[in-house]
């Protein structure tokens, strides 16, 4: 199974690179967030008959991609072994994003490359067509207000989520897969499935406004634990600089969510960077705000790290793959010589095939 899943890794992210993102109206990510966006409404009177609610809804909307994905599966495997695998790819790559984020990240740090003086008398040029420009397209990657960003904190935001989207958008749908792949590729499909449902609904609901959100952003909370700390050490692998997540400590913190700070924090100490949500957090902050080539090398920084993580998954994978082996000869050395003296022949016949039929 290590080699099926290491083949379901290079299918996910072929079709990545070659096509990106899906259309949303064809994108299964998207349909979930118009359900999501129905069930953003007010279901109770009180905050607390809305937390209620929330943890409703944190419970249940993220079974609902889960068990269709785990169920596509499951009706391809039944029709052939090969199909079940091509759609459990499929699944990986529809809950895995890394080209547009690298791509928008880019296009975000060259349309500030306008100099860091720009205008406020309310006066227009070239410069500030680009500058709006930015403005306009950061907003595909953070929440904030861009209406008064400087060049150097509209690279900082889209630098601080092209750290932050690696851990959400790849690293946490890319690790339950490769745990679970080598056992059950529908639990397999129906995991990776049921976190994108989680950071979905976090990214739509999880917000102080929204108290029906509150569930869903402590399940994301907890979900993203791992995974957002397994970036940070991507990140600083990707970047050379293998200390970076401990001087990232310092900073790791500050931002309101409990895991978003890390990735972000240790590439600010990669990229010997500052990084800064105006009055809310500020990472780093003896360096200066970063350049278009500090924007340049986050692009590749984050770009290998996604390359260090898939490395990471492949080895994650393969050892639940060589502990299942272990254990089912374990299984078999166990129960082989009573059964032959039960059933003679006909159990050696079940030694040599029931370990085959286990690994498919």
């Amino acid at each position: 199974m290590i080699l099926t899943t290491i083949a379901l890794f290079g299918l996910a992210f072929s079709l990545d690179l070659l096509i990106g993102e899906p259309p949303n109206a064809l994108h299964p990510v998207a349909w979930f967030g118009r359900l999501v966006g129905a069930l953003d409404t007010e279901w109770a009177d009180t905050d607390g008959g809305q937390r209620l609610a929330g943890v409703g809804i944190a419970l249940f909307a993220p079974l609902i991609p889960a068990v269709v994905s785990g169920g596509f599966v499951v009706l391809a495997s039944a029709a052939s072994p090969l199909a079940g695998a091509i759609v459990a790819g499929l699944v990986l790559f529809l809950t895995t994003s890394l080209r547009s984020l690298l791509e928008l990240t880019q296009t975000v740090v060259a349309a500030t490359d306008v100099g860091d003086e720009f205008r406020t008398d309310g006066t227009t040029d070239d410069t500030d067509d680009g500058l709006e420009r930015a403005r306009e397209q950061v907003r595909g990657l953070v929440g904030r207000d861009t209406s008064s960003l400087s060049p150097a904190e509209i690279r900082s935001a889209a630098v601080e989520s092209a750290g932050e989207n690696l851990a959400d958008g790849l690293v946490a749908t890319l690790l339950p897969f490769a745990l679970l792949a080598p056992i059950s590729l529908p639990a397999a499909a129906a995991a990776a499935a049921w976190v994108k449902g989680v950071n979905t609904l976090d990214s739509m609901l999880g917000y102080p406004s929204k108290p029906h959100g509150t569930g869903s952003a402590r399940l994301d909370d907890l979900v993203m634990w791992l995974p957002a700390r397994i970036t940070a050490v991507a990140i600083a692998v990707a970047g050379a600089d293998p200390f970076a997540v401990l001087r990232a400590r310092e900073w790791a913190r500050d931002p309101p969510s409990p895991n978003s700070g890390w990735p972000m924090a240790t590439l600010a100490c990669v990229l010997s960077v500052r990084l800064t949500k105006p009055g809310v957090y500020d990472l780093n902050t003896d360096a200066d705000l970063p350049s278009v080539a500090d924007g340049e090398r986050a692009v590749s920084v984050v770009g290998l790290a996604a390359v260090v993580s898939v490395l990471l998954a492949i080895a994650l994978a393969a050892g639940v793959a060589i502990a299942v082996t272990t254990l089912e000869g374990t299984q078999v050395g166990a129960t082989a010589p009573t059964a032959v003296l039960e059933t003679g022949s006909n159990v050696v016949f079940a030694a040599f095939t029931w370990p085959a039929e286990v690994s498919r």
